[in-house]
């Protein structure tokens, strides 16, 4: 009885973090389609690409703290929040999430 209990709670507990990584993951490339991708797709100004593991790998490594500050205050030609002053700062955050994941796969 208490390994089905315990078993149960698990998968319910991994079922809800399941859930939650996908809407995540779906906030992240919504904001990454409405504000980023305009830049990453293309490169411009020197942003990496959307998905080009090299071009990412040396700003990984800076940890994702730096990578949410720069997306959010903006650095270089980069502007604060790609210019999007309306996106949230979670929003914000699920795109370089988004961005993160797509680039070290």
């Amino acid at each position: 009885m208490q390994t089905t209990t315990i078993k149960t709670i698990l998968l319910s507990t991994y079922t809800l973090l399941s859930v939650n990584a996908f809407a995540a993951d779906d906030a992240g490339k919504k904001t990454y389609d409405d504000a980023c991708k305009v830049c990453h797709d293309a490169g411009i100004a020197g942003s990496p690409k959307f998905g080009d593991a090299e071009a990412w790998a040396p700003r990984i490594e800076t940890g994702i703290e730096a990578l949410y500050t720069t997306s959010l205050k903006g650095k270089g030609a980069m502007p604060a929040k790609g210019g999007r002053a309306d996106i949230s700062d979670d929003d914000v955050k699920a795109a370089v999430d988004y961005m993160v994941k797509n680039a070290s796969k």
